[in-house]
C-alpha cells in the first residue's frame, strides 16, 4: 500500500487554513482526520491486486533490431474495478536506451469480472534469450488518494537472433553458384568435380573433355560437362575464446563470425552440401549435426543466439580432436579464429597438420578496419606512431597468415562488412577448383 501525491497535496493545502485560525491539535484533527477516513475508503474500494489473474502471450523469438511483441493479459476476479498502473519489467537490454521507462509502464482500467490486454514492444540490444522478471501493479481507489501494490511472476522467454545481416548478399552468390553449374569442364574441371552430362561440342571447348565412344555413337562430336561437387560435408568452426571478445567498432568479433557463418551454411545448403556447426573454447558450446538442407538453417540461428564469448583461452588440441571427431570423413572445416601471432604459433599450428592431413581447411578472420585507418595517419609525431604500430600489426598478421598457407590452408581476412562475402566467395572457389 502507498500514499498518492493527491494525498500529499491535500494535505498540505489542510495544514494552511490550521496554521491561520488554529494551530493546534484540534485544527489538526479536523484537517487530516477527514482525509485519513477518505483514504481507508479509498483502500477498501481499490481492487485487490494478489487477486489478479495475469497470463502472457506473443512472440517467443526475433531478430536483433527487430520489435517483439509481448501481450500480458489481465483479469480482475473481484467486484471492484481495477484502475492501475502496472510496469512489466525485462532486463534492460530489452530496450534501446533511454526508451525503458515508456515501453515498461501502462495505464490499465479492468471492470468488474472482465479481463483486458496490454502489449509491450520490447527492442533488444543483445542476443540471447530475455527472460520476463517481474510485474508489478499499483491499484487505485476511485478517489485516488491510496493504493494497493503487488507483484506477480508471469515468466516469457524471448530469444533475440542474431540479426543475419548479409543475407543481401546471398542473391548474387546463389547467381554465381548457378553460372558455376551451368560452366564447361575447362573452366571446372578438377578431380573432385561430377560429371553432369553430354552436349555437342562448340569451338572453345577442351579437347580434354571429349568423350569419344559417345561420339562414336553420334554424328557430332560429344564433350562432357561437369558440375560443382554435391553432398560434402561442411564443418563451420566457431572459436569462442577470448580472441573473439575483442570489439571491432561496436559488436565483438564472434558476432562477425556468426553472420559470415549463416552466409556460407545459407550458400552450402541451396548448393547441395551438409552443414554442421561446432562453437568451442574449452569445452563444447553448441553443436548442430545432422540437418536437412530446409532446416540446417533456422537450426544454426537458434544454436547461435546463445552463444557469448568466454574470456578463456582456447584449447586448440580439445578443439581439433573435437572436429575430427565430429568430421570422421574427410570434409571442408571452416575455422573462424584469431591470426593473432600468440594464439595462432603456440596453439593452431602444432595442431594443424591433424586437420590438413584428412581435411580441407579454411580459416576466417576478423581484421579490424581501424587498423587500416591507422596506417595512413601523417602529419605529427603522434600520427606517425600510430601508423608505424599499425603497419608492424598489418606486417604480423600477413606473416600468420602465410605460415597458415604453407600448411595448405586457406586463408580469408576481412573486415566485418566483407568476411562475410569473402568467405563466401573462397568456398565457391574451392568447390569450382573441386578441392572441397
Amino acid at each position: 500500500m502507498a500514499l498518492t501525491g493527491r494525498t500529499a497535496l491535500l494535505a498540505a493545502l489542510g495544514s494552511l487554513p490550521v496554521g491561520i485560525w488554529d494551530a493546534g491539535w484540534t485544527g489538526i484533527l479536523a484537517v487530516n482526520a477527514p482525509l485519513a477516513v477518505a483514504c481507508a475508503c479509498d483502500f477498501a474500494l481499490a481492487a485487490p491486486v494478489r487477486r489478479l489473474s495475469l497470463t502472457r502471450s506473443g512472440d517467443t523469438s526475433a531478430r536483433l533490431g527487430d520489435p517483439a511483441d509481448v501481450t500480458l493479459t489481465v483479469t480482475n476476479p473481484s467486484r471492484r474495478p481495477l484502475r492501475a498502473h502496472l510496469r512489466d519489467a525485462w532486463p534492460p537490454s530489452s530496450w534501446q536506451p533511454g526508451t525503458e521507462t515508456e515501453a515498461s509502464r501502462h495505464d490499465l482500467a479492468v471492470p468488474p469480472g472482465e479481463r483486458r490486454r496490454i502489449t509491450t514492444r520490447l527492442r533488444p540490444t543483445r542476443r540471447g534469450d530475455h527472460q520476463s522478471d517481474r510485474v508489478t501493479i499499483r491499484s487505485y481507489g476511485p478517489l485516488g488518494l491510496f493504493s494497493r501494490q503487488g507483484t506477480h511472476k508471469v515468466p516469457w522467454t524471448v530469444r533475440v537472433l542474431p540479426p543475419f545481416t548479409s543475407r543481401k548478399h546471398l542473391p548474387s552468390k546463389l547467381a554465381r553458384l548457378r553460372e558455376l553449374d551451368g560452366r564447361t569442364s575447362v573452366l571446372t574441371r578438377g578431380e573432385g568435380t561430377e560429371f553432369d552430362s553430354l552436349r555437342e561440342y562448340v569451338p572453345g571447348d577442351d579437347t580434354r573433355s571429349i568423350d569419344w565412344r559417345a561420339t562414336a555413337r553420334h554424328a557430332s562430336v560429344a564433350v562432357r560437362t561437369w558440375r560443382p561437387e554435391r553432398d560434402r560435408h561442411i564443418l563451420l568452426v566457431l572459436d569462442t575464446g577470448r580472441t573473439s571478445a575483442g570489439r571491432v567498432g561496436d559488436a565483438p568479433r564472434l558476432d562477425a563470425s556468426l553472420d559470415a557463418a549463416l552466409l556460407l551454411a545459407a550458400l552450402a545448403s541451396r548448393a547441395g552440401d551438409r552443414v554442421d556447426l561446432l562453437a568451442y573454447d574449452r569445452r563444447v558450446r553448441a553443436l548442430v549435426q545432422g540437418r536437412t538442407a530446409r532446416d540446417v538453417l533456422p537450426a544454426l540461428v537458434n544454436a547461435m543466439a546463445t552463444l557469448e564469448p568466454e574470456l578463456v583461452e582456447t584449447n586448440a588440441r580439445g578443439l581439433t580432436a573435437t572436429a575430427l571427431r565430429t568430421a570422421p570423413r574427410r570434409s571442408l572445416i571452416v575455422l573462424m579464429t584469431t591470426l593473432d601471432a600468440a594464439p595462432v604459433e603456440e596453439g593452431l599450428l602444432p595442431v594443424l597438420p591433424q586437420l590438413t592431413q584428412r581435411h580441407t581447411v579454411l580459416v576466417a578472420s576478423v581484421a579490424d578496419p581501424y587498423i587500416a585507418h591507422m596506417a595512413t595517419s601523417r602529419g605529427d609525431a603522434e600520427a606517425v606512431y600510430e601508423a608505424a604500430s599499425a603497419a608492424q600489426a598489418q606486417t604480423e598478421r600477413h606473416r600468420t597468415a602465410e605460415q597458415l598457407r604453407r600448411h595448405g590452408v586457406t586463408v580469408v581476412d576481412a573486415t566485418p562488412d566483407q568476411l562475410a562475402p569473402a568467405l563466401a566467395d573462397a568456398y565457391l572457389a574451392l568447390k569450382a577448383a573441386g578441392r572441397l
